[in-house]
C-alpha cells in the first residue's frame, strides 16, 4: 500500500498504464503457457497477441468498473477487477487460438 501511495504522491496516478500494462502481460503470459493444447503456426505472434489481449481488458475492467460507480480509482476492487477481466479474455483468447 505504502508503494501505491507513494506513486500518487510522486506522479498523481493512482494506478496507471504501466500497472495495467503489466497485469495484462502477466495475465496473457500464463495463460498462453498454462493452457492446455498445442500451439498452431508462430507462437510468438499469437503468445504477443494473448498479452495485449490482457492489457486491453485489464484497463477496460477497471475503466468499467469507475464509470459503473463500483470503485474509485486506486481501490483494491480496481485491482482485482483489472487481474479478473485480464485472465478472463487471455483464457479466452488462448482457448481460441490454439
Amino acid at each position: 500500500m505504502a508503494i501505491i501511495d507513494l506513486m500518487a504522491a510522486l506522479l498523481g496516478v493512482r494506478m496507471g498504464f504501466l500497472a495495467f500494462l503489466v497485469i495484462g502481460a502477466i495475465s496473457g503470459a500464463s495463460a498462453w503457457m498454462f493452457y492446455p493444447g498445442r500451439s498452431s503456426g508462430s507462437g510468438l505472434g499469437k503468445f504477443l497477441l494473448a498479452m495485449l489481449v490482457g492489457f486491453i481488458f485489464a484497463a477496460a475492467g477497471a475503466y468499467f468498473g469507475q464509470y459503473m460507480g463500483f470503485f474509485e480509482s486506486g481501490q483494491m476492487l480496481e485491482w482485482l477487477s483489472a487481474i479478473f477481466a485480464s485472465c478472463l479474455a487471455s483464457c479466452v483468447y488462448s482457448a481460441l487460438a490454439k
